[in-house]
């Protein structure tokens, strides 16, 4: 039995159209609206060639306005208008009352002398570390503190056993520590540590995200023992101020830069972004990172006056969502 014959496609009067007018009315269909939005196109090759298409001019459009905008400036010279920055929520940010200048404020410089790290900045105090954990942690707990080990120099992990947070505060305070890091987990990666300062405070907890062990790096350098540079990066306010100063605390300020590694807390949008390098120089003119690890990201919760006391401790400054979180450019360190 022969196949039914094919049906010509017509136009509103009924005439019959030919191949030409037909591709004609097919391309006229996918111009204007169908190039802005063609997914109510069928044919799936068809729409994404008129995709495709759409991009690249777009791109191109683009490239173009870029060429002559450089074309001007260079033939303005210096008369040339500024050059344009995009709006982000980082350059918009509200400012903040407690904003400080980045030196020359005397009543910073004064509060830095009588604060409670000011020793181990001044080099008479050497930090001494003490990390535990939650009780009973899982094997994967242990492989963050190794990385955290050799993120933090004279550190030293002990057991938690069944131990109170008050007494271990109270055993790393006659062991002469300055610091005692408690990490928790979940789902067995770790996420909050509680870091306090010994023996008269202050405590502050932290949210733990992120988290990259250093065995999962790639192409990570090699750890070395010599005493890590410190970047204390974008801590703007009294209260971002005094955080950098308190995980500034952790590490002792007489860098070997003959080690080569740097250790960089860089705040953005109250997140902490922890990060751990060391420099290859691959001549006299061109250096670069190479990352050693671990990297994670931390996210305050509270500060706290005295060691640990969270029911009649007094609180510095607490994480208050429906309070605090009022803008998405409004930010508090």
């Amino acid at each position: 039995m022969a196949p039914p014959p094919k049906r010509m496609k017509t136009d509103r009067e009924g005439r019959g159209m030919s191949a030409a007018a037909e591709k004609a009315a097919e391309v006229g269909s996918t111009s204007g609206f169908s190039r802005r939005n063609p997914s109510h196109i069928k044919n799936k090759m068809k729409r994404q060639q008129i995709m495709q298409k759409f991009r690249k001019e777009k791109k191109d459009a683009k490239k173009a306005a870029q060429v002559q905008r450089r074309r001007e400036a260079e033939e303005l010279g210096d008369a040339a208008p500024a050059k344009q920055e995009p709006r982000t929520i980082d350059n918009t940010r509200e400012p903040e009352v407690t904003m400080v200048a980045s030196e020359g404020d005397d009543e910073i410089a004064a509060d830095e002398r009588d604060d409670e790290f000011a020793s181990i900045f001044a080099n008479e105090e050497a930090p001494k570390l003490m990390i535990t954990t939650r009780p009973f942690p899982s094997g994967e707990l242990y492989h963050f503190i190794k990385d955290l080990m050799d993120l933090l120099p004279n550190s030293f992990y002990y057991k938690r056993g069944t131990f109170d947070i008050k007494e271990i505060v109270q055993f790393a305070s006659n062991k002469k520590f300055t610091h005692l890091i408690v990490l928790s987990e979940k789902s067995k990666i770790c996420n909050g540590m509680l870091v306090s300062r010994l023996p008269e405070g202050p405590t502050v907890f932290y949210k733990v995200s992120n988290v990259k062990l250093s065995s999962k790096i790639e192409d990570r350098g090699k750890r070395t023992n010599h005493q890590p540079e410190l970047i204390l990066n974008n801590f703007s306010t009294r209260l971002g101020h005094r955080v950098g100063r308190f995980l500034g605390s952790l590490f002792e300020h007489q860098p070997e830069f003959v080690g080569r590694q740097v250790v960089t807390f860089h705040n953005q949008r109250d997140f902490i972004f922890v990060r751990h390098h060391r420099y290859v120089f691959e001549n006299e003119k061109k250096a670069r990172l190479q990352e050693i690890g671990p990297r994670f990201t931390l996210k305050m919760r509270w500060l706290q006056q005295g060691t640990f006391d969270t029911k009649f401790g007094e609180y510095e400054w607490i994480y208050k969502q429906h309070q605090l979180d009022t803008s998405r450019r409004k930010f508090h360190l």
